[in-house]
């Protein structure tokens, strides 16, 4: 069994992240979502640069993009809205080629990475821990699996893909967003920074949709 044969049984269409506008106009900018420890490096992306998270408790990870299976993680979405609730922000999901599930380096951790509980591996093993019939968080914390529970939505919420260095800009499907004022705000960005399809002359857009349930528990 491979990672590709349980995204196929388990109907998982796609990988999700979340960001600010102003963190896809830099994602745009330069290709792809880079790991927080790469984005300073990017001099181009110092003016947008805002990371969701004041502080990271998983050092040994930062060199790895945080990307969600199937929703986002309405958790940390929810924290990280007030952290920037002084500032003017939109919110946006990025969708992404459930594919990139199955590249070289890929970790897959069964809770939030920086709960003690969390079980972290590669491969066909690591993506099937994802849906155990229970999760650990921490010490005395356990989630488990409801019968009602759709096969392609991991049993903790807060479980995580950690994909090394940078997800290139080439497995973006789409883009969500929670207003019709944001998906103009997106367009823009994406009309301006995406180099045309070669396959589609004259298109550089990404499917932009309305969804304010996605943002939402």
């Amino acid at each position: 069994m491979t990672v590709g044969h349980i995204l196929k049984r388990r109907e998982i269409a796609e990988v999700m992240h979340f960001t600010t506008n102003t963190g896809l106009l830099g994602m745009l900018a330069s290709g792809g979502i880079l790991s927080r420890q790469r984005l300073p490096e990017e001099k181009y992306l110092e003016h947008v640069y805002q990371p969701n998270a004041k502080v990271r408790k998983d050092p040994a990870w930062l060199d790895y993009v945080n990307l969600s299976v199937s929703r986002i993680n309405h958790e940390f979405f929810g924290k990280a809205s007030t952290w920037h609730s002084d500032r003017n922000v939109g919110w946006c999901v990025v969708a992404l080629d459930p594919v990139i599930l199955t590249h070289e380096g890929v970790v897959f951790a069964t809770t939030n990475n920086m709960y003690t509980g969390v079980r972290r591996a590669p491969g066909p093993e690591g993506i099937e821990a994802l849906f155990a019939a229970r999760i650990t968080r921490w010490v005395g914390n356990f989630v488990s699996r409801g019968d009602d529970l759709p096969d392609h939505l991991t049993t903790c919420h807060q479980a995580e893909v950690l994909y090394p260095a940078r997800v290139p800009s080439e497995y973006f499907r789409g883009i969500y967003v929670a207003t019709g004022e944001h998906a103009d705000i997106v367009g823009a960005h994406s009309e301006i920074l995406l180099p045309p399809d070669v396959d589609s002359p004259g298109s550089s857009e990404l499917p932009i949709h309305v969804r304010p349930e996605v943002f939402e528990p």
